[in-house]
């Protein structure tokens, strides 16, 4: 559902998601984690994979994104994962498009760096399993509610003619949201005991030599 396919929005937020788009790729890889890369590549393959499982949610239909969970594991190195994964979707499925691949890049991998700002922090330390449930429950419902809210915006600002169905999208968004956040729940608290180094993003980088 953060889709958004060529020939819809207007030329102006092409343009504006295009430019933060190639910041944010830019910046990203200045930060690159190589650590993170086999984690990256999991994630994105998981990323692309979930997208092909749709769900017939009201007038649309929805699927799993897990840009929260993303953001939480990867941090900056999310951007370029996520970005590989709309490339091949588009590529091979015709999700999305190639001009709108700017906008829907921004769309998900922004809300990624929000959970990743807001909720990684959290998680330094040995984070117990409760403590990583709740965080992921939280980076899992931001990053859904936030990327219907930026798709939502896309389309309003493209014309006033998808207003009404901007409004609809973010309707939709609400229940996604709370089953991602709950699967994404269900990954941190079973990492946090089979893996807790994978949570701690700061703490392994400082702990490296």
């Amino acid at each position: 559902m953060a889709h958004i396919p060529d020939g819809v929005l207007s030329a102006p937020v092409l343009i504006t998601g295009g430019v933060v788009s190639l910041g944010l790729i830019g910046l990203a890889l200045r930060q690159l984690d190589y650590d993170r890369l086999p984690q990256a590549a999991v994630l994105s393959a998981t990323f692309f994979v979930a997208s092909l499982i749709n769900v017939p949610l009201g007038p649309s239909t929805a699927h799993l994104l897990l840009n929260g969970l993303m953001g939480l594991l990867l941090g900056w190195t999310a951007v370029p994962a996520l970005l590989v994964a709309l490339i091949l979707q588009a590529a091979f499925f015709g999700f999305g498009g190639v001009l709108v691949l700017g906008v829907n890049t921004m769309n998900v991998a922004l809300p990624a760096l929000f959970c990743a700002a807001l909720l990684a922090p959290r998680l330094k330390g040995r984070a117990t399993p409760r403590r990583a449930f709740w965080i992921g429950f939280l980076a899992g419902l931001l990053g859904v509610l936030l990327t219907g809210v930026m798709v939502a915006m896309s389309l309003g600002l493209s014309g006033e003619a998808y207003v009404p169905a901007a409004k609809i999208l973010v309707a939709v968004y609400i229940p996604l949201a709370l089953v991602e956040g709950l699967i994404t729940a269900t990954i941190m608290a079973f990492l946090s005991r089979v893996a807790p180094e994978f949570l701690d993003r700061e703490g392994r980088h400082h702990a490296a030599p």
